[in-house]
């Protein structure tokens, strides 16, 4: 048998095998936001993806041990906001455990149908909640837009090799 360039050794599949072919994959950066019992709620997502336009929906996944899951598996709505590239700070917020993620200088404000909505960032959108599908120790949440805003001024902020990063000119 002969060599493929570009081909190692392949791995069975493993989580690390998942995170390190992952973190190859340049992936968009947003913040998912929830009405609690406790107050607001968030987190930093990078797999978020569109998945119908008729009727508008898409989806994100959440880990069920992630400090946002109590929110987001009891909201019937969930704010989605693009982040743009001078957020990398507030995307660092929102990923990090044990973070005051709506305190200053977090600036945002009670959206449509009691949604917190992020200020500053390049789209936001209002989504209803349609369903939470199980997908090992996360879930994937299918939701359909209900409302938002596409006309944030910026560039994306992407997630990339396990950092934050820019488009390159």
């Amino acid at each position: 048998m002969t060599a493929t360039p570009g081909l190692g050794s392949p791995r069975l599949a493993s989580p690390d095998l998942l995170r390190s072919v992952f973190r190859r994959h340049a992936a968009g950066v947003a913040v998912i936001t929830a009405a609690g019992p406790d107050g607001p709620a968030g987190f930093t997502a990078t797999s978020l993806s569109s998945v119908s336009a008729e009727p508008p929906m898409l989806s994100f996944g959440i880990g069920t041990g992630a400090s946002s899951w109590p929110a987001v598996s009891r909201a019937a709505h969930v704010g989605v906001h693009i982040l743009g590239e001078h957020q990398q700070e507030l995307a660092a917020t929102f990923a990090r455990s044990g973070a005051d993620r709506f305190g200053a200088p977090t600036a945002w404000r009670d959206g449509p149908q009691g949604v917190p909505v992020l200020d500053d960032v390049l789209a936001w959108l209002v989504c209803r909640v349609v369903a939470r599908v199980p997908a090992g120790d996360h879930r994937i949440v299918l939701a359909e837009v209900v409302l938002g805003d596409p006309e944030g001024a910026g560039r994306p902020l992407l997630y990339h090799q396990g950092r934050f990063t820019a488009l390159r000119d």
